[in-house]
């Protein structure tokens, strides 16, 4: 066996299950899960009948690379989208489709690393769980980068030591961040992209949450553009990833995207030729619509702008929670430990949350995840409320 899987960790959700193991809930109230980011808007009806409409194609064996038609509907998006010069992507060389980012995520790292004994990967703390799978079964060590109040829930560049820089292969960024929703600036995307040309690391940017801001806000800024308008227009050492699951409700569908530096993109479709995960046809049917329909996207968008202005109605006077920049989370800070929280809150009102301490690594003794709830505000709005209701309830029982 790879001695490596014996490094990795439980998963969040396997901690959650232990922890409420003995904890009864309560059994008067219906069941509400806020602990789980997995979306539960409607899938646009379009999309489900492109896939069924395209069905009749499982008699071949589809293209790692993908069809050129979905490749060009993701190039188009991302110019549109993030106002990239006209021409600068090239849907043959920059742009790859994938079965979901997770999966794309951890391939990535086994793509870009060399395990050598000193190989270092960097990734925020708190952070996605796969980020630091794909590190430590890369052969590399992970490097957390804390992010806090004090650091505006944003990884500080500055404080990672020289040594560490020399040192790392591959640097992972979520922005729209999961779980704190935080949304990094330009000038840090462009700072980080200086390190990497100071140090020849990759960055590897996870913008899953991108479409998800509140409505009549700036859409967040993304690495690729970040890099445009410091005139790199061949977006050398920066990758994005980007998935239909959350934009347009789709987590079954698995579909989405890497793109950006055409050399690394041509390394990863190597890796990814023998790795075998070629998109199916009726999916890569379906994904073109999506990336080209931005109708569902803003609609999605007043969907989660209602619930979050609904549940920080209730819960801020009582809660230390602010909204986010982005994203579907809310990353609330408790009153007393993070995990006794989450367990008697589901004990007394059937709520489930997600503990923040099981989403980050102690880094010189402390937690920064420590003391915090990650909530997913993914059930319809009437649950939300409910939720948020119970929550007050919990709180001021308390």
């Amino acid at each position: 066996m790879n001695p490596n899987l014996a490094q990795l960790q439980p998963y969040p959700f396997e901690r959650l299950a232990t922890l409420f193991e003995g904890t009864t809930a309560a059994a008067a109230l219906t069941p509400i899960s806020l602990s789980i980011g997995e979306p539960q808007h409607a899938t646009p009806g379009f999309i489900t009948e492109e896939v069924i409409t395209h069905l009749h194609g499982l008699s071949r064996y589809p293209l790692t690379r993908g069809m050129p038609q979905l490749r060009s509907a993701i190039a188009d998006w991302l110019v549109q989208r993030f106002t990239l010069p006209a021409g600068s992507l090239d849907p043959e060389r920059q742009v790859l489709p994938v079965n979901g980012t997770r999966e794309a995520l951890f391939a990535f790292a086994q793509c870009i690393v060399n395990p050598r004994s000193d190989a270092r990967v960097l990734m925020p703390n708190p952070f996605y769980q796969i980020y630091e799978g794909a590190a430590l079964l890369a052969g590399a060590r992970p490097w957390f980068m804390n992010t806090t109040r004090e650091s505006g829930l944003l990884p500080d560049f500055d404080a990672v030591p020289d040594a560490i820089w020399e040192r790392c292969q591959l640097v992972y960024i979520c922005t729209p961040g999961n779980p704190t929703g935080a949304v990094m600036p330009t000038a840090a995307l462009q700072q980080l992209i200086e390190l990497a040309d100071r140090h020849d690391f990759v960055i590897a940017s996870d913008e899953c949450y991108s479409e998800i801001y509140r409505d009549g806000d700036t859409p967040p800024a993304g690495l690729l553009q970040a890099a445009a308008e410091l005139g790199r227009h061949d977006y050398r050492r920066c990758v994005v990833f980007h998935s239909l699951s959350k934009r347009s409700n789709a987590p079954g569908l698995r579909s989405g995207f890497v793109a950006g530096d055409a050399a690394i993109m041509n390394d990863f479709l190597r890796y990814r030729t023998y790795h075998g995960c070629a998109m199916p046809p009726a999916t890569q049917a379906a994904s073109i619509r999506a990336w080209q329909d931005e109708a569902h996207v803003a609609e999605n968008r007043t969907l989660y702008t209602e619930k979050f202005d609904a549940v920080l109605d209730i819960l801020a006077p009582l809660l230390d929670v602010q909204p986010p920049d982005a994203g579907f989370y809310l990353w609330a800070h408790t009153p007393l430990d993070d995990t006794d929280f989450a367990r008697e809150l589901l004990a007394q009102q059937n709520v489930m949350v997600l503990p923040g301490s099981f989403l980050s690594r102690p880094v010189d003794g402390n937690n920064p995840g420590k003391d915090y709830v990650r909530m997913a505000l993914v059930a319809p709005l009437e649950d939300c409320i409910e939720a948020a209701g119970r929550i007050k309830s919990y709180i001021v029982s308390r």
